[in-house]
C-alpha cells in the first residue's frame, strides 16, 4: 500500500477533541513502506518543497506560520525540529525554546512569553515547549502553580478549564490575524523512552543529554498522559489543530511533521509578490543602464 504526504498529514490531525482518546494513536503507518529508504526519500522529497513554499511565504509576506512542539522527554523534538528546518532560509524561520519560566516571567500572565516571541509575517516560528506546559507541567506539578503567585480566589478547581478556554480563544486570534497554528504532540511510547534514557547513559556522547530529573518526571507517566489527552481534548480545533505524532521512529516523525508543515503551506495558495507595471519600466531602465555600463 503506498502513502502520501497528504495521508499522513491527516492520518494524525485531531480538529475537535471531543472524542478524542490517546490510546487510538498509539500505532503508526510504517508498515506501509517498502523501506527505511523509501520513507527517507519521501522526507527528502517534503523537505525541499518545504524549502520552496517558505521562500513564497517570506516573500509574500502576508501569513505567518507557528509550530508548537510538545512531548515527554527524549520523545525527539530537537531532533525533529533540526531536521525538518534544516533546509529552510535561517533569516525567514526562529526557533523559541522555553524552559523553567523567569522571575520576570512569572511575574506576568502565563501567555506573555509566548505572545511576544510570536513569528512576524512571512516567517515560521517555532516553540520548543510553548503555552501548553501551564495545562501539562504545571498541572501535574501543582508547585510550579503556587510560584505564579496568582489571586487565591482564582486558583479554583476550574482553572484548567479556564485555562484551556484561556489558549483557545488566543489560538483564535492568532488566526483571525494571520498567524496559522500547527501544535505536534511527539507521542513516544514508555518503553522507548527507556531504551533512548539507557542510550544516554550508556553513550559518552549522549550523557549530557541526561538529567535525574528525567527519571523523577518518568514516574508521573500516568498523570502527563492524563493531561495531554485533556489538553488535546479541550484545545483542538479545525484553524488549530493538534497532529500526534507517533514518535518511537525518528525518522517517521520527522516524515509526518514535514507532510503537516507542507500541507498546510500548499494550503494557504502561495505565490511571488508580481510585481506593478510602472515597477517594470524602472526594471527596465535599470537594465539598459547595467548593459550600457564601460
Amino acid at each position: 500500500m503506498s502513502i502520501t504526504l497528504k495521508d499522513l498529514s491527516e492520518r494524525y490531525r485531531v480538529c475537535d477533541g471531543k472524542k478524542f482518546q490517546l490510546k487510538e494513536f498509539e500505532a503508526d503507518d510504517t508498515w506501509k513502506f517498502k523501506s527505511k529508504e523509501h520513507a527517507e526519500t519521501l522526507l527528502e522529497h517534503s523537505l525541499d518543497k518545504l524549502a520552496e513554499l517558505q521562500g513564497r511565504l517570506y516573500a509574500q509576506n502576508e501569513w505567518a506560520l507557528l509550530l508548537v512542539f510538545q512531548a515527554m522527554d527524549a520523545a525527539g523534538k530537537d531532533g525533529t525540529i533540526k531536521h525538518v528546518m534544516s533546509g529552510v532560509n535561517p533569516q525567514g524561520c526562529e526557533v523559541f525554546s522555553f524552559k523553567a519560566p523567569s522571575a520576570e516571567e512569572l511575574d506576568h500572565d502565563f501567555l506573555w512569553r509566548s505572545s511576544k516571541n510570536l513569528p512576524e509575517r512571512g516567517r515560521i516560528g517555532i516553540f520548543n515547549r510553548s503555552y501548553y506546559e501551564e495545562t501539562l507541567i504545571v498541572r501535574v506539578h501543582k508547585e510550579f502553580l503556587e510560584k505564579q503567585k496568582l489571586p487565591e480566589k482564582l486558583v479554583t478547581k476550574n482553572i484548567w478549564k479556564e485555562r484551556f478556554e484561556d489558549i483557545s480563544a488566543f489560538e483564535k486570534y492568532l488566526d483571525h490575524n494571520g498567524i496559522i497554528v500547527r501544535k505536534f504532540f511527539l507521542n513516544v511510547s514508555k518503553a522507548e523512552q527507556k531504551d533512548r534514557f539507557l542510550k544516554r547513559l550508556d553513550e559518552p556522547k549522549k550523557n549530557w543529554k541526561f538529567s535525574s530529573a528525567d527519571i523523577r518526571e518518568r514516574q508521573c507517566w500516568p498523570q502527563y498522559m492524563e493531561a495531554y489527552e485533556d489538553t488535546i481534548c479541550h484545545t483542538a480545533s479545525k484553524h488549530a489543530p493538534w497532529h500526534i505524532v507517533p514518535a518511537d521512529h525518528k525518522w517517521f516523525a520527522r516524515l509526518v511533521v514535514a507532510s503537516v508543515i507542507v500541507d498546510t503551506l500548499e494550503s494557504l495558495k502561495l505565490t511571488f509578490p508580481e510585481v506593478a507595471p510602472g515597477v517594470r519600466k524602472e526594471f527596465a531602465a535599470a537594465r539598459a543602464a547595467l548593459n550600457n555600463e564601460k
